[in-house]
């Protein structure tokens, strides 16, 4: 099960903020500062706010796709990103206590109540979502509405947004679904757009959420090629032991030929 959030129906209206924190009781953000992105308050993924809408602002044409004609030079994207459920989930490899763990849903999730607040999940996610709370230490993020779900509801975001621009379902649907949207944007000249996290060959194996974006994922604030930071850790550590090995086999050698 997962997300597919389709950016290009997105009208920035904050509902799946709100309706994530009223569910999860999530505490308040700190107070407000103009940040110059638009109308782009929260900034980012944090402990305390588990779904983001970003605001960017574009100079570019913007043309009616019925008529062709141009109807703007400046043009809004919106998107709410939340957790990627990745499916080589880095976070899950490096937690030590087991609290970061995958559900029979597919998605991960952290519990609260047996995590020390190491951070190694913090610094281990490839896109930057989870947190550590500043007010009890512990690493937070976006459930996807475990306890909903495990009653056969819709998470809170998908069930506020007033556009269908996040949609919850099984992950073969909600790709089948975003294809034809791309190829029904392409026909009307949206040539753009795009689908991210949704390819089993990239970096993290694909993600429990996915995107259509309308440009590049940089410009959403997302990373363009993103890997599973664990990876290489297997190969570090077989090159450690042989080096530890030789380090081992030389100091014998040197001490069998002293005596």
């Amino acid at each position: 099960m997962g997300f597919f959030t389709d950016t290009s129906i997105c009208i920035g209206c904050k509902a799946c903020e709100v309706a994530c924190k009223e569910w999860n009781r999530l505490p308040p953000d700190p107070p407000f500062q103009l940040t110059g992105l638009s109308f782009d308050n929260t900034e980012q993924l944090s402990a305390s706010t588990w779904r983001h809408v970003a605001f960017i602002e574009q100079r570019k044409p913007v043309r009616r796709p019925s008529a062709g004609e141009q109807t703007s030079d400046h043009r809004w994207l919106m998107a709410s990103d939340v957790c990627k459920h990745c499916t080589d989930a880095a976070c899950l490899d490096v937690c030590p206590t087991g609290s970061l763990f995958r559900t029979e849903f597919g998605t991960v999730v952290v519990q609260a109540d047996i995590c020390n607040g190491c951070g190694y999940c913090v610094s281990a996610c490839p896109y930057g979502v989870i947190d550590k709370r500043e007010s009890d230490g512990l690493a937070w993020k976006c459930t996807l509405c475990y306890d909903r779900i495990g009653e056969g509801m819709v998470p809170a975001c998908a069930k506020a947004c007033p556009t269908e621009s996040i949609q919850y379902g099984e992950l073969s649907d909600l790709l089948d679904r975003a294809t034809a949207r791309v190829q029904t944007l392409h026909r009307e000249g949206v040539t753009d757009a795009r689908l991210y996290g949704h390819d089993p060959d990239d970096g993290v194996r694909g993600n429990g959420a996915f995107f259509l974006l309308l440009d590049e994922p940089e410009v959403y604030g997302l990373p363009p090629a993103p890997k599973d930071t664990t990876r290489d850790l297997p190969a570090m550590w077989r090159h450690m032991a042989l080096a530890a090995l030789t380090v081992a086999a030389g100091i014998i050698t040197a001490f069998a030929a002293g005596r």
